[in-house]
Parts: structure tokens; C-alpha cells; sequence
């Protein structure tokens, strides 16, 4: 929803996040495959990220609009300028560490912009009056997943749609997959286009962009469980819906419906970057009841197979011996931002958010990304 609400949204995002953490551990390849060999065992060593950390920290509490938000994803602008596009966000005014939830705005999508030390938000509406970048339909929102530069310089980025489908608080659900094309000046959309949604499969988890291809991640959510999956397109053009190809196991295939499970496990954000010879998988814990556990993965493929879990971080605010020390509080949707990595050093972040409706307004510190700085070496 948009505009003035006390109806605090990111509570929907909470059912999302819970709905995959079983109370059970599940195999975490989802098809028997060779291990790999080239990329061996990884140690790692991770502490928070104090710099980006503060910067959002003192950007929600002085900006007078964006105040926090979830998702986090990242893409380095053609100008070198970054962008942070975030799912739901709260705007507003804070006051002594709260916002007021009928003085303040609640919209399903934003961006911030990070020049140099000075950040900026984009929305949609105006100023006085702010909406979702791709705003609602009807009774259907959109959440925004990971983003790409184009050569010309403008940004795609992968698109949830939800639609209510009864009357319930909990009658809602995944639609379909969009793709909104960003013009690379004002970050305002050009383009929305339908993306392939046959498999129920939601295309947005990560992009990974390649020389003359763009790697497309998912998850197929079936709440207890989930599913990575694999498209790619050769263009790298997402737009381009007939040049999309789906991973099977074995090969590619135009047919949306032959995608194949690659592990299961991951949560619906993730990230998979190529490292050290191979490629590094970031994600929850989701086998695990509300796991405070992010995890990396090795391959020496991006179509996997995923194996030998190390645990990179514990997330310290979740849980009822949590910084919080609120049962309500969770964390979810790691990721890392390949374009601020140093060397073996990524840059992770994480999402908190809290079952608890008002609490994000009587603590405006809850629901505000993380980050983390892991290094990774060779054992």
C-alpha cells in the first residue's frame, strides 16, 4: 500500500521469511551430481561492517524520508555511483528513535543513491507525498529483487507481483515476475515487461552478469521448502523473453517448465559470485527453524552442484537472546555486493525485521539493513 498507513507492511514480508524455515533439516542437494574438485575447502572470519552500518543508520534518522527498508540489493551505476534498491520501505520523520505510523508512508519499493557520502531517495509520487517506484495495481504490490546495468547505462531490476486473493490477513501470494527498466539518469521506469512466471518459479533472487550473458536465479518457495533454480539469457537483455533458457540438470532448454531444482535450502534472496576459481553461494540457513545462520556454498559451476556449507555469520539482534532480546525479532535474505569486495574480503548484507506490527515504529532501528565484512581463505 501507499501513502499515510497503520497497517505496517513489513509484516507480510515476515510470513515470507518464516514460511521456509522448517522445523526439520531436508539434503541440501536437491539431485545427485559430481562434488567438486577445483575449488577447495574455505575458512572464514566475518565482523560487522561499522562504515555502512553507520551510514544508513545516521541516513534513516536524519533524512527526514527513507528510514528503513528490506531486500538490499546493489548495482554499480554506469556514472560510479551505486544504487540500493530496497523492497518495503518505511518514510518518514523520526523523532527520538520512532516514527509515527499515521504521520509516515509505507511503500512497496525505493532506491537509494549513494554518491560518494551523500545519499538520496527515489520514489515514486512526490516528495510530500511518496510511492512505490512500480506502484501498486489494484489489490497487487511489487517487490523488487536484483538488479542489473545495462551497457547504455540504464538499470533493470527483477520484479515479485502480489495480489490478494481473498479477504484474509493471509490471502496473498506470488503472481508473477516483471522486469522494470530504469532510465539511467533519473532511475525512473522506461519499461515494465512480464517475465517468464510458468514454473512458479520467482526469476529475481540474483543476477549474474557475464560477458555476453546475464545468469538468472530463483526460488521456487513452496514455504517448507525452497528451491534454487537457473535461467540465463544471451543477450543479457532480461527483456528479451524469448531469448530466456532455463538449466535442466543437464543442459538448457527454452522451456520455462524443464527448469530444474538445484539445492534446496536457500532463501528467496541469495547471491552467486564467481570466487577463486569456482562460484560462491550466500544464503540463509532456511532448513533450519528461524536460523540466525548465513551460509556460503562452494561449486566450481554456477549450475552447481552446491556443497560443503561453512557458517559465515550468526545474525546477533534475532531472537529472544538476540541484541533485541525480543523472540519477535528474525533476520533474513543475505546477500553479498560484489562490486565493494576487496580481494577475499565480500561485503554481506542481511535484512531484520519483527512479527511485532508496531515495533518498527517504536524502534526505527529494527528494520534497517546489515552488513557484514567475511573473509574467505583456502583451508
Amino acid at each position: 500500500m501507499t501513502g499515510t498507513t497503520n497497517l505496517p507492511g513489513p509484516s507480510r514480508r515476515a510470513v515470507l521469511a518464516a514460511a521456509g524455515l522448517g522445523a526439520i533439516a531436508i539434503p541440501s542437494v536437491a539431485h545427485a551430481a559430481p562434488r567438486p574438485s577445483g575449488l577447495g575447502p574455505l575458512s572464514v572470519t566475518a565482523t560487522p561492517d561499522t562504515q555502512l552500518n553507520a551510514m544508513f543508520t545516521n541516513y534513516g534518522n536524519t533524512g527526514g524520508q527513507w528510514v528503513g527498508a528490506d531486500s538490499t540489493y546493489s548495482v554499480r551505476l554506469k556514472d560510479g555511483r551505486t544504487a540500493w534498491v530496497f523492497s518495503d520501505t518505511i518514510y518518514g520523520d523520526v523523532v527520538n528513535g520512532t516514527l509515527s505510523p499515521t504521520d509516515s508512508f509505507f511503500i512497496n519499493n525505493s532506491i537509494i543513491v549513494q554518491d560518494g557520502q551523500k545519499l538520496s531517495t527515489v520514489t515514486g509520487g512526490t516528495s510530500d507525498h511518496p510511492e512505490a517506484i512500480v506502484g501498486m495495481d489494484g489489490d497487487a504490490w511489487h517487490w523488487f529483487g536484483a538488479a542489473q546495468t545495462r551497457p547504455n547505462g540504464d538499470v533493470q531490476i527483477g520484479v515479485l507481483r502480489f495480489e490478494r486473493f481473498g479477504t484474509g490477513a493471509w490471502d496473498w501470494g506470488w503472481k508473477s515476475n516483471r522486469l522494470v527498466t530504469l532510465d539511467r539518469r533519473t532511475l525512473k521506469p522506461r519499461s515494465v515487461t512480464p517475465l517468464p512466471s510458468a514454473a512458479g518459479v520467482q526469476w529475481a533472487s540474483w543476477f549474474l552478469q557475464q560477458p555476453g550473458v546475464t545468469y538468472v536465479y530463483g526460488v521456487e518457495d513452496l514455504g517448507a521448502s525452497k528451491y534454487m533454480h537457473l535461467a540465463r539469457v544471451r543477450s543479457g537483455d532480461l527483456s528479451s523473453t524469448g531469448k530466456w533458457e532455463y538449466w535442466t540438470g543437464s543442459g538448457w532448454s527454452r522451456t520455462e517448465t524443464d527448469s530444474a531444482r538445484i539445492i534446496v535450502g536457500v532463501s528467496n534472496e541469495y547471491s552467486v559470485t564467481a570466487f577463486g576459481g569456482g562460484y560462491l553461494l550466500i544464503t540463509q540457513d532456511t532448513n533450519e527453524l528461524f536460523s540466525s545462520r548465513i551460509l556460503a556454498y562452494r561449486s566450481d559451476s554456477l549450475t552447481g552442484p552446491f556443497v560443503d556449507p561453512i557458517e559465515v555469520y550468526r545474525m546477533p539482534e534475532v531472537g529472544p537472546f538476540g541484541s533485541y532480546g525480543d523472540p519477535n525479532i528474525f533476520g533474513y535474505n543475505p546477500h553479498e555486493h560484489p562490486e565493494l569486495r576487496r580481494g577475499n574480503e565480500l561485503v554481506i548484507s542481511y535484512n531484520i525485521n519483527t512479527f511485532d506490527n508496531m515495533a518498527i515504529y517504536d524502534d526505527v532501528t529494527i528494520y534497517r539493513p546489515r552488513f557484514i565484512r567475511a573473509t574467505f581463505t583456502h583451508r
